[in-house]
């Protein structure tokens, strides 16, 4: 006789089975129409309404507590009754939707009590799954909603009833609130796409990517780093988490980082840098790219072209911070230290798995397809390429279970999103963003530079915390309307919102790639992040370069007009103000560098990265001067002994 099932095991397969029902019923709603037959887009009220039931239920079932363990005793029972308490609001939702074609209905006390406790088991689970900074914020949102009629000076808000303030943008619309118009995006342009990371992770070539981005970095100094980077690169154009894209490559390359020579907290911010720049990788970009092309009203290839330069840019930074922080530590390569096995010409064939579904959404995108539709078209394609795998051939099973992955990683990401919904909706009620434009328009009075940095640190504060989609929905929501008066493009002043809002994973205090790289690594949390920003300060500098010179973005919605001089000429100011900055971090080129040479290359990269032809200039000579000076004058390099156990600083 078999033992009875654990309370572990029965939860998982439950939790499993959920999740593949959300992700069948999703799939169904986007599925294109194949002939005569088509399945969805199901009417609006009840997907909703019925998918975040399905939703919740995920959610409460799999539910964990701090160590990661199937919630027990008072989190089992918050979870379950989070989970109920949603399910009849969403058939209160329904009926109310239904009822509401037929007549117009006024919001009492019922409907607010209702909107409330579902705006409240939302920010329960989102609280358990992604912390509390992003619940606190929908938590203040509904707060500011309250309470924003007392509010001293120009945080007062006009008030009205509040019944009908707390149902119609909390809960009971199709445009605001939980249930509106970020969900029905997320739930029909994301959501494949999601399922789309998920399948690609399952189908088996990360660990393929992973040797060969060792294999092709085994003869440079950085080594392993330099694999991390390009392995993060490659591995988070598909995911949709910083954090996901940390543990996934983390594990391997993080050791190896360290065994290298470099420090703990080092080694950690690379793998932080390089897995939070994954996010702004094409073609998915963490699943934004899509909310930013429907936003802005441009094609979804549109914005992937826009962020080509930027990203090469980023990951060429980091590849300089390494080659410069080898150097000063005295690391040379040496191709015998490598512990990962040499990739075989199967980890060459499975990269068809991930490249040959990116190639067919590029190829659909170009011809017209919706994203939605070129993203359901991959999906078809990689289920039967992924057999090409020996792994899946032997369990094919392997595939069903990415399915139920990729739900219950959507199911989770809703509860975010969810937050979000709240957080916009409130802003939209009390009028935020025009007050938090009329500060902004103040600070342009004075310089448009002191107006980016408000925006900057608006975003990095609202985005702690926060997966890339909702952190830049969130910002979003609330610095754009007001970047208008700044002259900005729409598509220009959105990428900067996203570049911002992707930084924040990595700063500090709240840097949570920076917090899963650290423990990894067994460095500092907080030295981790200081060093992931250090390594990833071009993620910061990017966006305002290319507010000021909307030509690093290539397309003509950005606001310039392209010409290949200009542009080769930016992308050489680039490369040269990268290998100023980089070296000026490290403080070390061929040898270590003094605090005047330090501060001059800086100023020259800024100069470089400054708008005007002056600028241009002033920055390339002096850049000539310093980097002349140092490479011809005399003296041996002075490193830090590879002998030497490098120190976190």
């Amino acid at each position: 006789m078999s033992a009875p099932a654990t309370p572990a095991s029965w939860r998982d397969r439950l939790s499993t089975a959920l999740a593949l029902a959300v992700t069948v019923y999703g799939m169904a709603n986007v599925m294109p129409a194949i002939g005569s037959f088509r399945l969805g887009p199901f009417p609006m009220e009840m997907f909703r309404a019925s998918f975040i039931t399905l939703c919740a239920w995920v959610v409460a079932i799999s539910l964990k507590d701090p160590a990661q363990r199937p919630a027990r005793g008072w989190l089992w029972v918050a979870g379950l009754v989070g989970a109920a308490v949603l399910s009849a609001a969403a058939w209160s939702y329904y009926g109310v939707a239904i009822a509401m074609d037929d007549a117009m209905i006024l919001f009492g006390p019922r409907e607010a009590a209702i909107a409330v406790a579902a705006a409240a088991a939302s920010l329960f689970f989102c609280w358990r799954i992604w912390g509390a900074p992003v619940a606190l914020l929908g938590a203040l949102g509904i707060g500011y909603l309250v309470t924003g009629p007392w509010w001293p000076g120009f945080l007062q808000t006009a008030g009205g009833d509040l019944n009908e303030l707390l149902a119609q943008n909390l809960w009971f619309s199709l445009d605001t609130g939980i249930l509106g118009g970020t969900f029905a995006i997320v739930i029909t342009t994301v959501f494949p796409f999601i399922i789309l990371g998920a399948l690609l992770e399952g189908a088996g070539a990360g660990e393929s990517m992973i040797r060969i981005a060792f294999s092709m970095m085994r003869r440079t100094a950085g080594g392993p780093a330099h694999a991390a980077v390009l392995s993060s690169a490659l591995f988070g154009s598909v995911s949709g988490s910083a954090v996901a894209n940390v543990v996934g490559t983390g594990v391997v390359t993080i050791p190896m980082i360290r065994k290298r020579g470099f420090s703990a907290n080092f080694a950690g911010g690379v793998e932080a840098a390089a897995s939070s720049g994954g996010q702004i990788m094409p073609p998915i970009m963490g699943a934004a790219a899509l909310v930013m092309a429907d936003y802005v009203g441009v094609s979804y290839l549109t914005v992937v072209v826009a962020v080509l330069l930027p990203v090469l840019a980023y990951y060429v930074s980091l590849f300089a911070v390494i080659v410069f922080e080898s150097r000063r530590l005295g690391i040379r390569p040496d191709a015998s230290t490598a512990t990962v096995p040499p990739p075989t010409p199967q980890d060459y064939l499975n990269l068809l798995l991930v490249f040959g579904p990116l190639a067919l959404i590029v190829v659909l995108l170009v011809i017209g397809l919706s994203a939605a539709g070129a993203s359901m078209a991959a999906i078809g394609l990689l289920l039967p390429l992924s057999f090409i795998n020996p792994t899946v051939r032997r369990r094919p099973l392997l595939l069903v279970k990415s399915l139920a992955n990729g739900g219950a990683t959507f199911a989770g990401l809703l509860m975010a999103i969810a937050a979000v919904g709240i957080v916009i909706s409130t802003l939209a009620a009390t009028g935020v963003p025009v007050k938090f434009g009329v500060l902004l328009s103040q600070a342009l009075d004075h310089s448009m530079l002191i107006a980016l940095l408000v925006v900057a640190g608006g975003c990095i504060v609202l985005g702690m915390g926060m997966p890339t989609l909702p952190a830049y929905v969130t910002v979003a929501a609330i610095a754009l309307p007001s970047m208008k008066a700044f002259g900005l493009e729409p598509l220009t002043a959105h990428m900067f919102v996203f570049f911002i809002a992707v930084a924040s994973a990595i700063t500090p205090p709240v840097a949570i790639a920076a917090y899963a790289a650290a423990a990894i690594s067994g460095g500092r949390p907080i030295g981790t992040a200081v060093e992931a920003s250090r390594i990833g300060i071009m993620i910061f500098v990017i966006p305002f370069a290319f507010a000021y010179n909307p030509l690093i973005l290539t397309v003509p919605a950005a606001g310039a007009v392209f010409a290949w001089g200009p542009y080769l000429w930016l992308v050489a100011k680039l490369l040269l103000g990268i290998t100023l900055l980089g070296s000026a971090l490290v403080r070390f080129d061929r040898r270590a560098l003094g605090w005047p040479a330090t501060l001059g290359r800086t100023a020259a990269a800024v100069l470089l990265f400054a708008p005007g032809h002056y600028s241009d200039l002033a920055g390339g000579v002096l850049a000539a001067l310093l980097l002349g000076t140092h490479h011809l004058g005399r003296g041996a390099g002075q490193s830090v002994s590879a002998a030497t156990p490098a120190r976190d600083h």
